[in-house]
């Protein structure tokens, strides 16, 4: 008894068998496919007995209905009778994949947010940010470039006046300088470097304002090395404002100085800053300096800010156009004193001039090569003077310098 209903639950009797077998009194047989042709053999004489003649259709219509009881008399077993199991997987496959994806867009981490987001901050009045050095930041000697920490400063510039709820719809300038159509402008600036980083060094900035004199405005940076905490770069500048449809110096308006007042941080980065007084055009009179002299430069588009003038950072790469090649392969650039003079609009034309002094030794005993740079339109009139000192290249410099702590500033 319980090997019967065992097999029936595998192979149940066929109802179209089960019929058959009690109108025409045969005995039941375990044998499907035995059942299945004499069902079909009788199946077929009632059907050519049924179907009409009909304009020679008969024999059309009697084909199909042969084809029709031939598909539902096929044998039943274990096999045939389980769902189509394909469909049912490729489903679940697709609801599993649409989850996958919308799971990976909704709870991205990337494994290095460094590389991809910079963080930012406030320690007191002190604005901190951080940067990866991208492999498009690099030079030929595998560091950053001058034009890339530059670059940096003044991003983070920007970012700690927007920060403090301070940018206007100007180029860094305040709500009230905005309404006074006022914009900041610098005026000059010194920067220390003490090493470069790598590509992949994380890099931290620390910027900081306060006031200089009655109408101007100082912003000092210091940058460490994230990972040691070794100084790489100190900077100061002096900032002046201007008008922007006069393109004339202005005075600082009582409500600005109110407005940035509560920002200021009486703080210095450079103690001992360099007030010697920059050059004029070379002379050709002094016979221990090479000049050199590059002509013909034009901004690009890509070198106007919103103000609508050379933004400050390309000036240096300007002033560089003009120095040796052997200087750059030998030597690295420890510091350099600008001074900007006059802006430069989108079709001025330039010349840059290089003075090359003769090597000589500082306090700590390397040997530095000074550089005198003047960049004028070619009327004549001055944009930028500038003084760089440059020390011999160093193969490890991260072992030379003194590291400081972070949390100092």
């Amino acid at each position: 008894m319980a090997a019967s209903i065992g097999s029936s639950a595998f192979f149940p009797a066929s109802p179209a068998s089960a019929s058959k077998n009690a109108l025409d009194g045969s005995p039941d047989c375990l044998d499907v496919r035995g059942v299945a042709a004499r069902q079909s053999g009788a199946a077929r004489a009632r059907l050519r007995a049924a179907v009409p003649k009909v304009n020679g259709g008969s024999k059309a219509a009697m084909a199909d209905g042969e084809d029709e009881l031939a598909r539902s008399s096929a044998p039943r077993t274990f096999y045939n009778q389980l769902p189509d199991w394909s469909m049912l997987l490729a489903a679940i496959t697709t609801i599993f994949l649409a989850a996958e994806r919308q799971w990976t867009l909704v709870d991205w981490k990337p494994k290095r947010p460094d590389m991809l987001a910079d963080a930012f901050g406030f320690d007191g009045l002190v604005f901190r940010q951080e940067f990866s050095i991208r492999s498009y930041e690099i030079g030929a000697d595998r560091t950053a470039s001058i034009e890339t920490l530059m670059n940096h400063l003044q991003e983070t510039a920007l970012n700690h006046v927007k920060s403090a709820g301070l940018l206007g719809d100007g180029f860094g300038s305040t709500p009230e300088m905005s309404k006074r159509n006022l914009f900041w402008v610098v005026s000059q600036m010194q920067v220390l470097v003490e090493q470069y980083p790598c590509w992949g060094d994380t890099v931290g900035v620390h910027t900081w304002v306060s006031g200089h004199g009655k109408n101007g405005m100082r912003r000092d940076w210091h940058l460490h090395d994230c990972n040691t905490g070794q100084t790489i770069l100190r900077a100061t500048s002096k900032w002046v404002m201007m008008h922007k449809h006069t393109r004339k110096l202005a005075r600082i308006p009582d409500e600005v100085r109110t407005e940035i007042g509560p920002y200021f941080f009486e703080r210095t980065a450079i103690a001992d800053e360099d007030n010697r007084k920059l050059p004029k055009l070379p002379e050709h009179g002094d016979v221990t300096a090479r000049k050199y002299v590059r002509t013909g430069l034009t901004p690009r588009w890509a070198d106007l800010d919103l103000n609508q003038h050379v933004n400050n950072v390309r000036y240096i790469g300007w002033i560089l156009e003009s120095a040796p090649t052997s200087i750059f392969e030998n030597h690295e650039l420890a510091s350099m004193v600008l001074d900007y003079k006059r802006e430069c609009g989108r079709y001025s034309v330039l010349q840059s001039h290089t003075t090359v002094f003769t090597d000589c030794a500082d306090g700590s005993g390397e040997t530095t090569l000074q550089c005198e740079h003047v960049l004028c339109l070619e009327s004549g009139h001055t944009i930028l003077k500038a003084r760089t000192v440059w020390r011999a290249k160093r193969t490890n410099a991260k072992e030379t310098v003194t590291p400081v702590s972070a949390g100092e500033f």
